[in-house]
Parts: structure tokens; C-alpha cells; sequence
């Protein structure tokens, strides 16, 4: 496949990379790049190709003038020319696109053979490639980085330019095949929001990062640094963002300054872009580095603040080094943040991070729990957060041992991966209708089918082969996140899709992925949500998971203990609120309507396919398996089942599996159809 990743905006060549250098030049470029040379690396990637904006201007560097670089035998930066070559910053990039769109579509059609995919960068970018595939044919995936919705919360006034951007990612949105977000916020809440979203096409694949170096040197970092500190090599409290005023850095030295703490124990480094004086780069650059500058000056941090106007790569990974060497932090106090890509940086080097709340940081904080969320508008909790990880000698080592373990998964070759599974959906041929399964497994995702490589390849040749069973996932995830699993575990695409604890069925109709209205309905009766808030609110020891967790018929906490469930059941009934309580994997609580549930799912999706009850099969390990495991005739409880459901294992409905995950899943299928067809020819014997 030839892969074409399409960006209008930054200085793009391969690296070295002056990130910063101007406004438009930040971590979209490292994800491009980082994307495109594990595609490069594929035996199912003929091409990887990036196309960008051809301009000269020898301050910015004499390559953006070439028509072309190559970076590997197949991968390659093209540069189109649209007839002006003055680098355009992002507000004046609009004036030019029609130019670049129409020679684009000229020089690509041109060539022997078009690409196969288009991947655009930002919505300017989704917009010629909409253009380019009504002119040429070629379907395009978009990715937006960064979405105005959230800036127009923030903003103090509405704006015209803003709403227009919002209107263009709505576009964008609706007119690509698929949309690939970093973080659940992104994909749950911020592209949901749009009116064109889709939630069949929004997928989720986690960006990866550049391991290397991480605990290497930290000389060339101490030459960087040295200039501006007395003591270099106390606790670094770092920050790498471009300068501008979303990222917030001006409040970071605001706290810095006002906390005596961090004053006395710690220095501050900022990495603010690149410039040549304060007067460099567009108006909001040299605002914000002046807003620096004198909260430096206010609060008379020299010789504790290093804000260094040029810095190369090797230099940044060493001042991640540096900061886990003296048992330092890393901030990211935007005000609102799409991924957050540093955060992850910073747990591959062992450092702990403190990260605003609002954005993904939500995502990868809670995923790789290496540090603690703050509210970006409170100077007093960034600075609480910072002196609590470098005055906490035990938690500071419980956040850094966790960055580095569960970060491990997070790289290059497992996003294309990820993102050619995505590009093989959207550019293979319309398949003819499926027929009607003879039986179902509805089976639980976590644990149940995830687990073991081996068992998810050998349960997908299962329905590969048997083509009378239909596959239905039922898991507490949201639909997002069980297809990001699905995908990355290689199992077969389901016939209905069971999230949220059994409050969500999606299936497809029409070649979209939709979310069943009927059974929505259906469970709506007696569902009080905002009561369910309000009685639980002062619950002890009950803590509300993120927001995107909370659904349209689910609301879920953290629990420290089983006995939270009885509590919780008791100031329900208290409060005369009908609902269930689900306790699973002995900390996850969900509430959820009395008529909503796994198993009642279940009974929904198999009347849909017309599949009898005694013809469903049923997997699970774990408390929100519960309810389907015993409704289930032909239940299966595989081997590595959490202790909390052990009991169900002496019901003469479920087969209890010698093996775990997706080997004992299939086991248990194997099990009970043989049983099955034992009672069927006894059942027939007798009537005989």
C-alpha cells in the first residue's frame, strides 16, 4: 500500500527538527514522522510518503526549498509548489490553499499509479484532501491534533476566526473515512461533540514515542542549562511546550515562584521553542516569552530558572535524563491538551509528571499512572502537586517505576500497526451481507479473549471456520476502547458490539456503526442519573471515574472494597432510586438502569439475529460478567476468572475452563456445543 501523510503547516524535513522555530512547528511533526517511518518499515507499505508545502526562506532552513527529501528507500518528503515560496504561518496558510490544492491534484495526476490512502494533518489539510479525493478518487483518514471546541470554552469572547476553524473541523469530520484520535477525551468527548461525528468511524490509536537515550547521558544537558543555574543539579522541574499562551507556561513560573518549596529545593527548566531574541517569531510568541521573562523578573528567580532560546533533540532527551537523575518533574499545565506526547516521553525516562486535567493527559496519566492531574487555573495546585512528588521520596519512586514499566507498549510499530488495520477497512472493497448466525458466543473482552496471543489467533480461525456462530463482544468498555483492543488483539470484527456494561448495543447498518435506538429505549424506564449523582456524591471512599466514563446510562466509580457495592445499594434504597450495582475486578462500581445489563443485552442482540436462547453462548471473567453467566444455557467461565465470581462455577449452566483467556473461551465453546448436541440427541431418543 502507498501511504500518503498530508500537512500544510511547520517547518517539516526529517530530523534534526528546530521544533519551535515557529508557531506551526510543534509535535505534529514528531508524529508525523514517527508514523511514517514505522510505515516505511512494513512489508505491507510499498510507500510511505509525506507531502507538505514547499517555501524558501533560508532562516528556516535552505531543505524546505527542495522539491524533495528522501529519509529511507520508501519514505520521502514531497514538496509542492503552489507558486508563492514565503513561508505562510497557519492564519495566512488559508490565501494559499486553493493554489496548493490544484497543484497537488496536477502532480499527482501525473503519475503511473495514485497512492492508495491519503492520512491529513489538521483540517486545512482534510480539506484538500477532500478536494483531491472528488478530483482523483483517493480516500483520506483524518487526524486533528487539536480542536477548537475546547479553545471556545476558553475563550473570553467569541470569535469569528475560531468559529470558523470549528466549522472546517465539522467538514473534516464528515467527510473522512475514518478519524484517528490520540486519547479517549479526544475521541469520546472532543470529536463527539462535533455534529457530523460519527462514532463508528472515530478510532483510537495511542501515538508512539523515541525510547532511546532514556538513561543515558545528561553532559550536553548540564552545557544547557549551566548559564542560567547555580545549583544544576537539583531536582529539575521541567516543561517542553511551543510559546504560546494554551500551553500555559507563564502560570508554571507563576507557581514555581510563589511556592517557597520549589524556590528552595528545585530549579525550573522551560523549554519555550527556539528563538533568536524576544522579538522572534509571530505576536503571541513574543507575548508569551515575555510574559516569561518578567514573571522571572517579579518573582527574582535567576540563577533557578533556565529558559534556553536554542536546544537540539539530543539535548532534550538528556534533560529528561537529567530530571529523573536528580529526582526532578515534568509539567504539562496547559490549559487544554489533545494527547500530550511529552507525558509519555517523560515516563519512558522514569520522570513523574504533573499534567493538567482537562485533554488526554486524563488518558495517559490514568493508564500509566506516573504522576497526578491539576487544574491548569490554579497556580496553588501545580505547585501543591510538584512539592508532593519532590518532597514524597516513596511516591515519587512508585511514579517513576510505573512510567517506565507500563510505557513499554507504547511505540511506532504498534500505531502503524494499528493505523494499517484502519487503512485496509477503509480502502477494501464493499463486502456482501453476512448470513444469519445458527448460534452466538457473546463473550466478555478483557481477560476473556486479551491475555494470550496465541488463544486470540486460534479463536479467530474458530470463526474463520465455523461460519454458523456470530461473535458479540460484550464488555465494560466504552465502543471506542473495545475496538481499540479488538483491533490490537487481531480478533474477528464482532456482529453487534455490547459496551459500557451492557447500557450500549452498536451494530452496523448501512455500512455504518451505529448505537441501537430501540434498546436504548428500552432501558431508559426509571433511570435517574442526576438523583444517582446527588445521593452518592458524599459517599467516603467512592471516587468518580473521568467524565467520558460517565454514560448516557452508566455512571462508574472507583471502590476501594467489595463492601462498597452494599453500601452503595443501601443509600440507593435509601434515597428510593431503583437502579443495579456492579462490582467488578475489585475496584471498578458501575450503576446502571434496573432494566440494563450484560445479560439483558444479550437477550436483546440474540432476538435481533434471531438466534434461539438455547443456541447462545456466553463467556466472562469477571462481576460485570455476572448477570450473563447465569441467564446464559451455555455459560463459560474461563480459567483466570476473578475470585469474585467463583461461586458461579458450581451452576450446571457454566462450564468452567481448565485454560485462560481466549484458549479457555474456546474450550468452554467446544464444551458446551458438544454437551449441546448430547442433550439434543437424548432430548430426540426420548420423544422417540
Amino acid at each position: 500500500m502507498h501511504i500518503v501523510s498530508l500537512a500544510l503547516g511547520g517547518c517539516l524535513k526529517g530530523e534534526p527538527v528546530r521544533y519551535g522555530i515557529t508557531e506551526d512547528t510543534g509535535g505534529h511533526i514528531t508524529y508525523i514522522l514517527g508514523e511514517m517511518e514505522a510505515l516505511a518499515r512494513r512489508g505491507d507499505v510499498e510507500m510511505a510518503e509525506v507531502i507538505t508545502r514547499r517555501f524558501d526562506d533560508p532562516r528556516l532552513g535552505a531543505i524546505h526549498a527542495e522539491a524533495e527529501e528522501w529519509l529511507g528507500p520508501k519514505l520521502v518528503i514531497r514538496r509542492i509548489d503552489s507558486g508563492n515560496r514565503r513561508y505562510l504561518a497557519k492564519e495566512a496558510l488559508s490565501a494559499d490553499r486553493a493554489a496548493f490544492t490544484e497543484a497537488l491534484i496536477a502532480e499527482l495526476g501525473q503519475r503511473e499509479r495514485l497512492p492508495d490512502l491519503i492520512h491529513a494533518h489538521f483540517a486545512d489539510a482534510a480539506d484538500v484532501a477532500r478536494k483531491v479525493e472528488d478530483a482523483l478518487g483517493i480516500p483520506f483518514i483524518y487526524t486533528a491534533h487539536s480542536l477548537g471546541m475546547d479553545k471556545r470554552m476558553a475563550m473570553p469572547a467569541p470569535s469569528a476566526a475560531l468559529e470558523g476553524r470549528i466549522a472546517e473541523e465539522n467538514r473534516a469530520i464528515a467527510g473522512a473515512r475514518a478519524i484517528i484520535g490520540s486519547s479517549r477525551d479526544e475521541c469520546e468527548r472532543q470529536l463527539a461533540a462535533y455534529p457530523s461525528a460519527r462514532i463508528g468511524k472515530i478510532h483510537r490509536l495511542i501515538p508512539g514515542i523515541d525510547r532511546s537515550a532514556a538513561g543515558g547521558e545528561i553532559s550536553s544537558a548540564i552545557e544547557l542549562v549551566s548559564p542560567f543555574l547555580r545549583e544544576p543539579m537539583k531536582p529539575v522541574v521541567l516543561a517542553i511546550a511551543r510559546p504560546v499562551h494554551k500551553k500555559n507556561l507563564v502560570r508554571l513560573v507563576e507557581a514555581f515562584g510563589k511556592s517557597p518549596t520549589l524556590r528552595e529545593q528545585c530549579n525550573l527548566v522551560v523549554l519555550a521553542g527556539l528563538r533568536d531574541d524576544l522579538q522572534s517569531g509571530e505576536a503571541e510568541q513574543q507575548d508569551v516569552l515575555r510574559g516569561l521573562v518578567d514573571a522571572i523578573d517579579r518573582h527574582d528567580l535567576y540563577g533557578k530558572v533556565a529558559y534556553p532560546k536554542s536546544h537540539t533533540r539530543q539535548q532534550v532527551k538528556e534533560l529528561y535524563t537529567l530530571a529523573a537523575r536528580t529526582r526532578g518533574v515534568f509539567v504539562n499545565p496547559a490549559l487544554t491538551e489533545p494527547y500530550g506526547l511529552t507525558l509519555v516521553e517523560a515516563a519512558a525516562h522514569g520522570v513523574p509528571v504533573v499534567a493538567t486535567k482537562i485533554g488526554g493527559p486524563q488518558d495517559i496519566v490514568g493508564e500509566l499512572e506516573h504522576g497526578l492531574l491539576v487544574d491548569p487555573g490554579s497556580e496553588s495546585e501545580i505547585a501543591e502537586a510538584i512539592e508532593r512528588l519532590v518532597t514524597d521520596r516513596r511516591l515519587w519512586e512508585t511514579c517513576s517505576h510505573n512510567g517506565q514499566a507500563n510505557s513499554r507498549e507504547v511505540n511506532w510499530d504498534a500505531y502503524a500497526g494499528g493505523f494499517m488495520a484502519i487503512a485496509r477497512q477503509v480502502t477494501a472493497p464493499a463486502t456482501a451481507l453476512r448470513p444469519r448466525p445458527a448460534h452466538l458466543l457473546v463473550s466478555d473482552l478483557d481477560n476473556t479473549l486479551t491475555g494470550c496471543d496465541r488463544g486470540a489467533l486460534r479463536i479467530g480461525q474458530f470463526f474463520q471456520r465455523q461460519a454458523q456462530f456470530g461473535f458479540v463482544i460484550a464488555t465494560g468498555r466504552s465502543i471506542v476502547e473495545a475496538r481499540r483492543l479488538v483491533r490490537d488483539w487481531k480478533l474477528p470484527d464482532p456482529r453487534a458490539w455490547i459496551t459500557s456494561v451492557g447500557t450500549e448495543i452498536y451494530v452496523e447498518r448501512g455500512g455504518d456503526l451505529v448505537l441501537d435506538t430501540d434498546y436504548a429505549d428500552g432501558i431508559g424506564y426509571e433511570w435517574h442519573p442526576t438523583a444517582i449523582d446527588d445521593a452518592l456524591d458524599d459517599l467516603p471512599d467512592l471516587i468518580p471515574q473521568a467524565s467520558y466514563e460517565q454514560r448516557p446510562f452508566k455512571r462508574s466509580y472507583f471502590a476501594n472494597s467489595p463492601g462498597m457495592a452494599a453500601q452503595v445499594e443501601d443509600r440507593l434504597r435509601s434515597h428510593g432510586i431503583p437502579a443495579r450495582v456492579v462490582f467488578s475486578h475489585d475496584r471498578l462500581l458501575d450503576v446502571l438502569p434496573p432494566m440494563a445489563g450484560k445479560a439483558a443485552a444479550m437477550g436483546h442482540v440474540a432476538r435481533m439475529f434471531d438466534v434461539p436462547v438455547e443456541q447462545v453462548f456466553a463467556a466472562g471473567d469477571s462481576g460485570n460478567d455476572e448477570d450473563m453467566l447465569t441467564a446464559c444455557q451455555n455459560a463459560i467461565m474461563v480459567g483466570n476468572h476473578a475470585a469474585e465470581i467463583a461461586a458461579l462455577a458450581r451452576r450446571p449452566n457454566v462450564y468452567l475452563a481448565r485454560r485462560s483467556h481466549a484458549a479457555g473461551t474456546l474450550e468452554g465453546i467446544l464444551a458446551q456445543h458438544r454437551a449441546q448436541r448430547l442433550r439434543e440427541r437424548r432430548d430426540t431418543r426420548i420423544s422417540a
